[in-house]
């Protein structure tokens, strides 16, 4: 990671926050995945797939959060975690689920995930300059 040596406490911190976010959440979630609660295999269930997929939507959420959380691999990360909510936004669309709290709920975790490290990383500050 390209962390800017100049960086301001409070927006390191910010960018800490965002980012923890987002592997706190995918961890439980991928975790829960992993163990098969039954509420969890419920709602899984409910939005089209079958109990065995949950192996497999739980392997590649943690495998993309753990690349996300590690600074060297962190926009390797970001950009698996992305295709990932893409997936979970189609699967809410199809199903007409409400828009603010379930749709977008994913693209609230991609701005956290790319916000978290458009702060900290000035490598992705060059991609997303206005020229």
């Amino acid at each position: 990671m390209m962390a800017d040596k100049r960086m301001s406490k409070g927006r390191r911190w910010t960018s800490y926050l965002l980012s923890g976010i987002v592997i706190i959440f995918m961890l439980f979630d991928g975790i829960a995945k992993l163990f098969k609660p039954e509420s969890v295999v419920e709602s899984t269930v409910s939005l089209g797939f079958e109990e065995h997929h949950l192996l497999v939507i739980a392997i590649l959420g943690l495998v993309a959060t753990l690349l996300y959380a590690f600074p060297r691999t962190a926009i390797l990360g970001a950009i698996l975690l992305t295709g990932y909510y893409g997936g979970v936004i189609a699967t809410h669309v199809r199903l007409d689920n409400p828009l603010f709290s379930h749709t977008l709920f994913s693209v609230y975790l991609s701005l956290f995930v790319w916000g978290g490290l458009w702060l900290r990383d000035a490598r992705i500050k060059r991609l997303f300059a206005a020229k």
